[in-house]
């Protein structure tokens, strides 16, 4: 299969690079700026010199369909909702890394993206490319939307006990913690190397746009959850996301007699065909470096009876399935190739 990144010189863009360059599926034929035309990618990633010295080309549909039979769109807000109808239209299939087409409810993006949301036909055709939880529709689609980096570590975190109506909806607290390449590859005075080493902020409180994402993915795939408090924190880290997410048994499901034993082993039993998703023992839980470069998400659970309250600890690697590793496996469920193709790769560590 033949593909293109629209948006390469991102952070993302450059992992998805990485990670085609080692698919036995796929073969990466063009990559695509709308500010750097005409350079080499391997100009605006050194790192890259000898591996691929692709030129940076126009965003025209029409001639990306001639090299390609797939997009990726690792673009800014806004980009996707203009131009993903156009590479539908000329038979491309497309998976979205922006938040563009996540929120089925345009009214709510513009509320909380600041901009115009797509048209209601195009969010209508989109498949949220959560896939431990929406396999089957991915399989069918042409256009996915690959979820944030925040919301896939907290639904893989949250959802098992949301759909099976083991915690009170209403106390749901994530406390939120991600690498600075999460803010992207342009600088910026909260990213500025003075402003964040030896530094821990908190940012966006109560207004980040994964809020309605979370919330959504809640409600579609478990219950009726009214709301959630989402705090997100910036650390002087290049990689990972840590969602610690505290949440009230319900006291209506017999939570006296619900035991961490219990826990663990519906965490396990949701994502025993899930390959990407590790359940750690008792006693365990994960840390970021455990998961740096790889498509893994991993789970600590445990329940404390004194409190009645529940503690689930989710750890991914942002740029990996908080983007480019979740649209590679996307896209291998898309065509019918092994889902762990072109991702196998070993957590880099230390």
């Amino acid at each position: 299969m033949k593909a293109a990144i629209i948006g390469a010189t991102g952070y993302g863009g450059a992992d998805l690079i990485r990670l085609l360059h080692n698919h036995p599926e796929v073969e990466l034929r063009s990559v695509h700026s709308s500010s750097q035309q005409g350079i080499k990618i391997s100009d605006s990633y050194p790192h890259l010199q000898g591996i691929t010295d692709l030129e940076l080309k126009d965003i025209d549909p029409l001639l990306i369909k001639e090299q390609a039979d797939v997009v990726f769109l690792s673009t800014p807000p806004g980009v996707s909702r203009d131009i993903s109808s156009q590479l539908l239209e000329v038979g491309l299939k497309v998976i979205d890394l922006s938040g563009d087409l996540r929120l089925v409810d345009g009214k709510v993006y513009e509320k909380w993206y600041g901009i115009d949301a797509a048209k209601a036909s195009l969010l209508e055709k989109a498949v949220y490319g959560l896939p431990e939880w929406e396999k089957e529709k991915i399989q069918q689609a042409e256009l996915i939307s690959n979820p944030g980096c925040y919301p896939t570590a907290t639904l893989l975190g949250l959802l098992p006990l949301v759909k099976n109506e083991l915690v009170d909806n209403r106390s749901i607290i994530i406390d939120a913690k991600s690498a600075v390449s999460g803010a992207g590859r342009s600088p910026s005075a909260v990213t500025h190397f003075s402003e964040m080493n030896d530094n821990f902020k908190i940012y966006k409180v109560n207004q980040h746009k994964h809020i309605p994402e979370i919330e959504q993915g809640l409600n579609v795939y478990g219950g009726d959850v009214p709301f959630v408090t989402f705090s997100t924190h910036l650390v002087p880290m290049t990689r990972g996301i840590m969602s610690t997410i505290y949440i009230n048994s319900n006291s209506n499901s017999n939570s006296n007699q619900l035991t961490e034993k219990e826990l663990r082993e519906l965490f396990e039993e949701t994502y025993k065909n899930a390959p990407f998703v590790r359940i750690r023992k008792t006693g365990h839980y994960p840390s970021t470096k455990e998961v740096y470069g790889t498509n893994y998400c991993d789970i600590g659970i445990t329940y404390d009876d004194r409190t009645g309250r529940i503690t689930v600890v989710s750890v991914i690697d942002n740029l990996m399935k908080g983007a480019a590793g979740q649209a590679i496996q996307n896209l291998n469920i898309m065509n019918g190739y092994e889902e762990t193709s072109g991702l196998n790769y070993i957590p880099t560590y230390p």
